[in-house]
């Protein structure tokens, strides 16, 4: 499950990623928009997942 949680968080960033640079490309403004916060969103949770990691060892 811990390392199914990263991965996610990964693909989230990568999607956001994509979609923020594609919008810009485009000159989408809303897809831009939209891509920030899902990479915002995968960073958030990758650092969930750090702070966990932190209190286990």
């Amino acid at each position: 499950m811990k390392d199914n949680e990263k991965t996610e968080a990964k693909v989230e960033q990568a999607k956001g990623k994509v979609k923020k640079v594609a919008g810009r490309t485009v000159g989408n403004e809303r897809m831009t928009a939209e891509g920030r916060a899902e990479e915002s969103k995968g960073d958030v949770r990758q650092a969930k997942e750090k702070v966990k990691d932190a209190f286990k060892h």
